[in-house]
């Protein structure tokens, strides 16, 4: 009677040691374009492809979202306006993600973030789906150069004609 306990037990572990494991459902994240560029005072938005593999076992639901850019702010509006409440195996969605206003005065440089979808097998997880990389960088505007080397014929046309004096 032991002995076919037992063996009992022993056929349970390995079988379920055995079994595939449960595979987390997933999500495909990619932004259009990943770098973009803009002057101080004009905002850049972000357009993303998310996707469901089809080897998922289930709807999977985009619930919010995180994001951090160094020194800028993201405006997540567009994600809950446009992002679908929940991508089914097989589902793809193209739309405006995120966006970020450049403030006048902000420095010449580019600003590296990240953004984030939180979600899962239902309306209430917030596990982490998928994390992009993304910069946005400041740029000078013409009208700025303009105004500079217009400053500086000028200044070059003073010292010439003081010089001719």
């Amino acid at each position: 009677m032991k002995l076919k306990f037992a063996l009992a037990v022993m056929t349970l572990v390995l079988a379920v040691g055995f079994m595939p494991a449960a595979l987390a459902d997933t999500l495909n994240f990619t932004l259009t374009n990943a770098n973009l560029n803009a002057h101080p005072g004009n905002t850049v938005t972000f357009e993303a492809t998310v996707s469901a593999p089809v080897t998922n076992t289930g709807n999977l639901f985009l619930n919010g979202d995180s994001g951090n850019l160094g020194g800028l702010t993201i405006n997540d509006n567009d994600f809950f306006a446009n992002a679908p409440f929940f991508l089914t195996p097989g589902q793809s969605a193209t739309f405006d993600i995120f966006s970020v206003f450049i403030p006048v005065g902000t420095a010449q440089g580019t600003y590296g973030g990240f953004f984030e979808i939180l979600g899962g097998a239902d309306g209430g997880a917030n596990n982490i789906l998928g994390t992009v990389n993304f910069s946005v960088a400041a740029t000078p505007e013409p009208s700025s150069f303009m105004l500079l080397g217009s400053g500086l014929a000028g200044l070059v046309g003073v010292v010439r004609r003081k010089r001719s004096i």
